[in-house]
């Protein structure tokens, strides 16, 4: 975000955020990113909205839509 590292260099590459902690950390931490990253060339809007078929498996669903 502050231009001191490459970043990203292919759409293969992601960051995936596993939120396990207290959600006033979880919030937190998505303001943050948002403020910093909402204006830029780089904020993308994703719908954040699970429809899990398993929801004790948030990490299967990601791997199963990756297919």
């Amino acid at each position: 975000m502050r231009g001191e590292a490459e970043g990203r260099r292919d759409a293969k590459q992601i960051t995936l955020f596993d939120s396990v902690g207290f959600a006033i950390e979880d919030f937190s931490a998505l303001r943050y990113v948002h403020d910093k990253v909402g204006r830029t060339q780089f904020f993308e809007k994703l719908d954040m909205l699970a429809d899990p078929d398993d929801p004790r498996d948030l990490f299967g669903m990601l791997q199963r839509a990756a297919l």
